[in-house]
């Protein structure tokens, strides 16, 4: 295949994926404007939201990451089915965003305690992340997998659909699945 052919193979692919990724950006900064006013409530929520939608892109890339390469080799099917490759992936990714939702918690929490800002209580960011992290998770997992595996059987280079996808799909969720959480705890709390 020529360089030029790749490039344009590569352009086409990519094109919509990004287009649909520029709209689920927009869309999640409006989310983000409407838990502004939690941010009195809630202390340190604001410090938390770019980390919070940053290791969604680090951790489910990875996952993205591995079931391309799984796909390229021969190694995984793209199709829902029992394959311990694939579960043995998907588990370590599920355990990962919750793990690093709850740090993310404690270190805002801990961090905006030492410089000496207001911070809201321990169990409330902590509770906000496990909820935001466990929900987009799910979301995650499944919307990645779905989409990779429906672009692969179409012929399209799911290296060109991973990164978009995770980007799109953790901004959008993981800014609902927040606003969700905030409403949760305020209500528990």
């Amino acid at each position: 295949m020529s360089v030029r052919r790749d490039f344009w193979s590569i352009y086409r692919e990519a094109l919509p994926i990004l287009i649909i990724a520029l709209g689920g950006g927009l869309f999640a900064g409006v989310v983000l404007e409407s838990i502004i006013e939690s941010v009195e409530r809630f202390p340190g929520l604001l410090v938390m939201v770019p980390v919070f939608l940053a290791t969604r892109g680090n951790v489910y890339g990875a996952l993205g990451g591995r079931i391309s390469s799984g796909l390229h080799q021969g190694l995984i099917e793209p199709r829902f089915e029992r394959d311990d490759r694939l579960v043995n992936a998907v588990i370590a990714s599920f355990v990962n965003g919750i793990g690093i939702s709850i740090v993310i918690g404690v270190i805002t929490w801990l961090a905006l305690l030492l410089i000496g800002w207001e911070v809201a209580a321990l169990y409330e960011l902590v509770g906000i992340m496990l909820i935001s992290g466990l929900l987009t998770s799910v979301v995650l997992i499944g919307g990645l997998l779905a989409l990779i595996f429906a672009g692969y059987k179409r012929g399209y280079d799911p290296d060109n659909l991973v990164g978009p996808i995770v980007t799109t799909l953790g901004d959008i969720f993981g800014m609902l699945f927040m606003l969700f959480a905030i409403s949760l705890v305020e209500v528990l709390v």
